[in-house]
């Protein structure tokens, strides 16, 4: 599997660094930690609990700066021999149930997932080539979001209370 992914500059960590700040980010982009990124072996394990054997080195993951301040964007690239409709189903299927994950039918961009708690996901297949994209508010979805969904499942609150945003492109 061949994945890329590009993330504003919050998701560049709490410390300072040259590459964090908006001056060297604006009207640039940089690859960096090219197939060694550090959130690697937690991939890798999540996708063994859903696929045994799947191994380190079957994940290929360049992780991309970009111009802007919240959100990541994957794109992730697999072979399959199964048609799209039947993927499709099987991930609506799958996530199902879940409040704030979607499985769209039109290409996906951060502005409708920034100051929101979503996870949206879009297919597209061509022979026997699915990409998987997906995108998210690293803040909420990926951070203080997830936290407070978690939190409110924990104790038995609906789960998608103090979470129902409005994306800021509306």
């Amino acid at each position: 599997m061949y994945c890329t992914g590009i993330t504003g500059s919050t998701g560049a960590g709490q410390g300072l660094n040259a590459t964090s700040h908006f001056s060297w980010r604006a009207n640039n982009i940089q690859a960096y930690k090219t197939l060694t990124h550090q959130h690697l072996g937690e991939v890798n394990q999540s996708l063994n609990q859903y696929q045994a054997g799947f191994g380190r080195n079957n994940l290929h993951f360049v992780p991309w700066r970009g111009d802007f301040t919240r959100g990541i964007f994957v794109s992730s690239q697999l072979k399959n021999n199964e048609d799209l409709p039947a993927l499709v189903k099987r991930y609506t299927d799958f996530y199902r149930g879940h409040p704030f994950t979607m499985v769209v039918d039109s290409p996906v961009f951060l502005k409708q997932v920034v100051n929101t708690n979503k996870c949206l996901i879009q297919l597209e297949k061509q022979d026997d080539l699915l990409v998987v994209h997906t995108v998210i508010d690293n803040l909420l979805k990926g951070a203080s979001g997830q936290a407070v969904q978690n939190m409110n499942i924990m104790f038995g609150l609906d789960e998608t209370s103090g979470l129902k945003f409005k994306a800021n492109y509306f």
